[in-house]
Parts: structure tokens; C-alpha cells; sequence
């Protein structure tokens, strides 16, 4: 094999890793948001952790985050507005990344 292919084959290889990254950390991030918006709600700790993987869920509905800010400002009412939401979604991406890159 010539260098020129183990290159290009490193060069994948980190690009998937990249990607895996970045679907871990805002799988993460839209727990937290989960979680955050469960407790705005006043749901009980189980009923939580499945309204977070309901959160989750929304974000693989079309391409971007919209889906996700969509849902939230439907079940939230006037619990929180688009530009909290959009706060917490930065906060919670953050601190996700951040968990990931600790191991």
C-alpha cells in the first residue's frame, strides 16, 4: 500500500470518528434539553428520562436543529421562550463536548 492510500485511508478514518463525535455530542445535548425541559414541566424523574428520549427522537425528523427548538417551544408553552431554548441548546452542546472529549 503507498503512502498516498494510508493517507487517504487516516483521513477517512478521522473524518467518521469526527462525525460519530458530533452525533454523540448533540444526542447528548438534546438529553440535557430533555432532562432541563422535564424538570420546567415538573415531571417525575422516570417520566423525565422519557420525555428526554422523546427529545431525542424529534431531532432525527428532518436535517438540523429546528425539529428539535420546534418541540420545545410547543410542549414548554410559557415555560420558556425560543431564545432560552436556543441558550440551553448552545449550554447543554458545550458541556456535552466537553464530557465526550474527557472520555
Amino acid at each position: 500500500m503507498s503512502t498516498f492510500q494510508d493517507r487517504e485511508r487516516a483521513f477517512e478514518n478521522k473524518y467518521a470518528h469526527d462525525q460519530e463525535m458530533v452525533f454523540r455530542a448533540v444526542a447528548r445535548r438534546n438529553k440535557k434539553l430533555g432532562l432541563w425541559a422535564a424538570g420546567l414541566l415538573g415531571k417525575t424523574a422516570e417520566d423525565a428520562d422519557n420525555y428526554a428520549m422523546e427529545v431525542i427522537r424529534a431531532d432525527f425528523e428532518e436535517a438540523g436543529h429546528e425539529d428539535v427548538v420546534r418541540k420545545l417551544l410547543a410542549d414548554l408553552g410559557a415555560h420558556a421562550d425560543e431564545a432560552l431554548i436556543r441558550a440551553k441548546m448552545t449550554e447543554f452542546l458545550t458541556e456535552a463536548k466537553s464530557e465526550l472529549s474527557e472520555g
